[in-house]
Formats: C-alpha cells, sequence, structure tokens
C-alpha cells in the first residue's frame, strides 16, 4: 500500500508540478494541468526523497518507476484507467482501499517541469521535469561520436558540387 500510495501522490504531481515558489510559478487549474501532464513522460523528486519517472494517460492510469526515499531498486508501478481525475474542481487520485481521495495542487514553473503538492499539505510534493528520450539519446550519441578517436567516426562527408548544366 505504501508503494502505491507513493507511486499516486508522485505520479499526480509528476503530472508537471515544479514550483520553487518564488512567484514565478503559476498554479494551474485541474482542467489546465490535466492539459499539461496527461502523456508527457515526467521524472519525479519528491521532499522525502522518493524518485521515479512516469507517464498519466487520458484514461486517468499511471505507468511509471518508482524508488521510494531513494533507496534500492526502482520499481514498475502501474495504476489502473480512472484512478487520476478532475473532481469538483480539483485533480485528485481515486485508490480502492484509501480512507479519503487525496486532491492535488499544480504549479507550473516552465514550459516543461512543474511542483505537485497534497492539498492543504503544502509541505508534501514533488517536482516534476519533463523527460525527453529521444533527447537523451542523442546527447548520449553524441558524446558517444565526439569521444571515439577512430578516424570513420570523426570524418565528416564530403559534397561534391554540382555540374552545371
Amino acid at each position: 500500500m505504501l508503494v502505491r500510495w507513493s507511486l499516486v501522490c508522485a505520479s499526480v504531481m509528476t503530472a508537471g508540478w515544479l514550483g520553487v515558489g518564488q512567484g514565478i510559478a503559476e498554479e494551474l487549474g485541474p482542467e489546465q494541468a490535466r492539459a499539461f501532464v496527461v502523456g508527457k513522460l515526467f521524472a519525479y523528486t519528491c521532499f522525502e526523497g522518493t524518485t521515479g519517472m512516469g507517464r498519466i494517460y487520458s484514461d486517468g492510469s499511471v505507468v511509471g518507476t518508482i524508488k521510494i526515499r531513494g533507496q534500492g531498486q526502482a520499481r514498475f508501478a502501474a495504476l489502473p484507467a480512472g484512478t487520476i481525475q478532475v473532481d469538483a474542481g480539483a485533480m485528485c487520485a481515486h485508490l480502492a482501499g484509501m480512507p479519503f481521495t487525496p486532491c492535488f495542487r499544480v504549479e507550473k514553473i516552465d514550459y516543461r517541469s512543474f511542483r505537485g503538492s497534497l492539498a492543504g499539505l503544502g509541505f508534501a510534493y514533488c517536482d516534476f521535469y519533463q523527460h525527453n528520450p529521444r533527447g537523451h539519446l542523442m546527447s548520449s550519441s553524441a558524446e558517444q561520436i565526439t569521444t571515439d578517436s577512430t578516424p570513420v567516426a570523426n570524418a565528416r562527408p564530403v559534397l561534391r558540387p554540382s555540374l552545371p548544366q
């Protein structure tokens, strides 16, 4: 249950909320938060050390990884469709077996990061950073090419000028 609760907190907050709280954050309404977060992959770090990566889908399901308190191995976790919903003006997590429905405050920091916190408990938050796996692949391959000392890897193709017609 701890993993499930942590995943919900992290994934809902992973929905794109990285606020530093110094006047630059823009609080998003539930529909704005949904539009900002749904379908995007976010890496997150929470106030107590929990880390991971996840994605919230348009049906309210969540898939990702979680490393509770930053210890041990990352675990795969998934929550079913309908878990994340917009209710009465708030984004909330519906979990079977929970005595209450946690709702979240979302603060957009910039175009790819946000902070998500439990409504009424500002100290319980996660910072989310949009993660683009393609960008990571590109930077990794660029590093590999620049560190490779073989002449073939460092050679640039030579283009011949076109012949006048």
